[in-house]
């Protein structure tokens, strides 16, 4: 929730707290952080088809689900989240429209419960930027933060397809996810798009398999870390407080 003058913001770890998120779901029914389908339907569904199966990291109250429903993927459709009344909610909503084909998990996105290559699109919306709550200069992010933006990267390479995509969708500038992307280990190339009127949205494609050696030399090329101070701040009508510094590119 939007935070006040006299109210300090919830910490990183408050957000992966599934307690936080089932205050927050007990009292919401919809909210589409960074924009719903529509501002993206143009850069997602050109990556669909009817047989692909999928999985959303962190759904909250989301209706990417059925929207995805709605452009015919029939592959399976899989919802996770943390919280647990956002979980039971999402089911009870799916259950009075009548809708199949999407099953809703509650689970961990450090620790995604899936045998290796089970899926052939993960999409994360705006999930990932809980991760960098408090994690410092975003040029150099705190430890815990890196190991846990790692280890949220490594469970979706084990879980995507040998040619699977997954979907980012987040406020992280290139020169900033890169590094976090093209990290070794990871075989998926790296390209975005964005979209968004007045603040830009980044979303990015990354398909496994397809790394290029351009992404490889990627790590020994990163820009200067300028001399600034950096923090978390409220952008347009979102409510997460984290939000790093918007800078041209």
């Amino acid at each position: 929730m939007a935070a006040s003058d006299d109210v300090a913001p919830p910490t990183a770890s408050a957000y992966l707290d599934p307690t936080y998120w089932d205050g927050r779901f007990g009292k919401e029914e919809h909210y589409e952080w960074f924009k719903d389908f529509s501002h993206f339907r143009h850069l997602l569904v050109p990556l669909l088809s009817p047989s692909l199966s999928v999985l959303e990291v962190g759904c909250g109250n989301s209706r990417l689900g059925e929207e995805l429903l709605r452009e015919g993927v029939a592959g399976g459709i899989t919802c996770v989240d943390l919280s647990p009344v956002a979980v039971q909610r999402m089911r009870d909503r799916l259950a009075a429209q009548g809708t199949h084909g999407v099953e809703v998990v509650v689970a961990d996105m450090l620790d995604l419960p899936f045998e290796h290559e089970s899926f052939d699109l993960v999409i994360e919306k705006g999930t990932m930027d809980v991760l960098f709550v408090d994690s410092g200069d975003p040029w150099n992010p705190n430890p815990s933060t890196v190991d846990n933006v790692m280890k949220m990267l490594e469970g979706i390479h084990r879980v995507l397809k040998p040619e699977g995509v997954f979907v980012s969708i987040t406020f992280g500038q290139p020169h900033f996810r890169r590094r976090f992307f093209e990290a070794p280990g990871f075989t998926w190339s790296v390209e975005y798009s964005t979209f968004g009127d007045g603040f830009h949205y980044f979303f990015y494609t990354l398909k496994k398999g397809k790394r290029s050696l351009e992404s490889n030399s990627y790590q020994n090329a990163l820009p200067a870390a300028p001399k600034v101070n950096m923090f978390h701040e409220e952008l347009e009508s979102e409510d997460y407080i984290f939000r790093t510094n918007v800078e041209e590119l």
